[in-house]
């Protein structure tokens, strides 16, 4: 029996949203205004680490890509189309038929499939990349869910692991500012205190098995509403990538 370190209220309320991923003015507006930026970075992280040219028509393709969390595809159809074999993997049943129904509406061919992490390690699943974003602070068991990652990875690998800080700013930004003041996510969505600093995750990607190779901030600029990356400012929502070293 595989072990899981799904949390089942997380998934309720991701599943009670699934029908408005692709409503850019919706619940999932927050992810819609940030995805520019998660783009840039995964982009040039991929693209760096397995010498990739982004002036290709299809820079990424012969890599196999695991966009784990994938909602209703927002990463993995533009994965998809810079040429990467994309899995995407949800534990929220209703996201699966929204991405799936998109996807075809864009005609792209993607592999969603609702099932977790564990469940693809144990199936021997491997990837050549991992996509990791905004997960980790909803699972049960970060360094469980983590370490099931690693073991996805092919040796040289590479994950891309997304998450909130936790501080009294992110409080401020991420909970009252989204939930309760601009109302862009449910109240609730959000447990402040399974928020993690980069530090702890940095140790919780490392004892699992993988190389901590760079992290970045992404700060949302209220004036130009838009979101860009930043080297120094990690203090609510940031981005790292790691490397599965051949032999681990």
């Amino acid at each position: 029996m595989v072990t899981t370190t799904v949390d089942p209220a997380e998934v309720a309320k991701f599943e009670a949203m699934a029908a408005e991923w692709w409503d850019p003015n919706g619940k999932f507006k927050p992810l819609h205004m940030l995805n520019p930026c998660r783009l840039d970075y995964i982009t040039a992280q991929i693209a760096a680490e397995f010498d990739r040219d982004l002036t290709q028509a299809q820079p990424f393709k012969g890599l196999r890509l695991l966009d784990i969390g994938c909602g209703g595809g927002l990463l993995s159809e533009p994965m998809a189309r810079l040429g990467a074999t994309v899995v995407g993997a949800d534990a929220a049943a209703r996201n699966i038929p929204v991405a799936q129904v998109h996807a075809a509406q864009s005609g792209l061919e993607i592999d969603y499939r609702h099932t977790t992490a564990e469940a693809l390690a144990e199936a021997g699943e491997r990837f050549d990349i991992v996509l990791n974003m905004e997960v980790v602070e909803h699972v049960a068991d970060p360094q469980a869910y983590l370490t099931a990652c690693q073991i996805l990875l092919k040796d040289n690998g590479l994950m891309i692991c997304s998450t909130l800080n936790r501080n009294p700013k992110s409080f401020v930004m991420a909970i009252i500012g989204a939930e309760y003041v601009m109302r862009w996510l449910p109240k609730g969505t959000h447990d402040w205190a399974k928020f993690i600093t980069p530090d702890e995750l940095y140790d919780l990607i490392r004892k699992a098995g993988l190389e901590p190779v760079d992290r970045k901030g992404m700060v949302f600029n209220p004036v130009s509403w838009s979101w860009s990356l930043s080297a120094r400012d990690l203090s609510c929502n940031y981005v790292t990538a790691s490397v599965k070293r051949q032999g681990v």
